[in-house]
């Protein structure tokens, strides 16, 4: 474990990938990677919608090239420590939602909910697509489900 956690701090795109350091979590790393992009949404969500989504795509942009990168360097698929695509599934949960507390922490239960549970496409998409683009697909579909059931709960609460 030392010595991964020396190679994530040194190398800059392993940094990132590992969501700032908080993916070298011994339990539960994907948890505490989303945890770590609440502070970057807070940052994100006085954006207009259109920054916010170009904001978006452009982290989701890096984030295939960060884990691929990442993920060939380490001589794992997808490890676990990777949580850039946690940052993005959460941001994407979090697209046009009123910036309060409460929709924060539903928000986060949501997008834990739906990457833990993968259901259908996610755990087809999670096991069947490879590199980059694979490991932030199932996030990015967690945070699409996530995303619509918080837009529900806002407009029918």
């Amino acid at each position: 474990m030392q010595r991964l956690a020396a190679q994530v701090l040194r190398n800059p795109v392993h940094f990132l990938a590992f969501g700032f350091g908080s993916g070298l979590a011994p339990k539960a790393p994907g948890t505490f990677g989303t945890l770590a992009a609440v502070p970057l949404y807070l940052l994100l969500a006085p954006l207009p919608l259109p920054g916010y989504v170009l904001a978006l795509v452009l982290a989701t942009l890096l984030g295939i090239w960060l884990c691929d990168r990442t993920a060939r360097d380490l001589g794992v698929h997808d490890h676990p420590g990777i949580v850039w695509d946690e940052f993005v599934g959460f941001w994407i949960t979090m697209l046009a939602v009123p910036l309060t507390w409460y929709w924060v922490l539903a928000g986060f239960l949501l997008f834990r909910l739906f990457d833990i549970w993968k259901p259908w496409p996610i755990r087809v998409a999670d096991r069947r697509v490879d590199g980059g683009f694979g490991i932030m697909l199932d996030d990015i579909l967690a945070g699409a489900y996530a995303w619509l059931v918080l837009q529900l709960l806002v407009r029918f609460t």
